[in-house]
């Protein structure tokens, strides 16, 4: 049995406004924003609005809701990026990786020969990470 949603993480505070990020896109059901510790130059994450642990707790209907946002923003990452290939990341659980307890996906740009940073880095800057908002922001007004 998994443990219960706890709306006092990191990412229902963002929902809330309580916490700040670099905010990408936003629509009903989702929000995009620049990750803190990007393992790569554009990681963005999505996130529901609505209150999921991880994938197992959201209904089938909510997560059909959510991944055309996930496509979305995949597609302007790579535009806005100038990347070769974009990759997706899903956490569940502590075991599976899972550090936020509210269901995210990592969308991560990717280049040849370009490693990704470990998970946990550095912490980066809003400026910094407004500038690859920026580019992100144009390919999805140019979709």
């Amino acid at each position: 049995m998994s443990a219960s949603y706890d709306p006092q993480n990191i990412f229902a505070k963002i929902l809330r406004g309580e916490a700040g990020c670099v905010r990408v896109d936003e629509d009903e059901v989702s929000l995009a924003f620049m990750d803190i510790m990007p393992r790569a130059e554009g990681h963005v994450l999505v996130i529901p609005k609505t209150a999921a642990r991880n994938l197992f707790d959201i209904s089938a209907p909510e997560l059909a809701r959510l991944m055309p946002a996930v496509q979305r923003i995949a597609r302007a990452v790579k535009s806005g990026m100038a990347a070769e290939g974009v990759v997706l990341q899903q956490f569940n659980e502590s075991a599976g990786g899972q550090v936020v307890f509210h269901l995210h996906f990592h969308v991560l740009p990717r280049w040849s020969g370009v490693a990704l940073r470990p998970p946990g880095g550095p912490i980066v800057q809003a400026a910094e990470l407004e500038v690859h908002a920026a580019k992100i922001r144009a390919a999805l007004a140019a979709q």
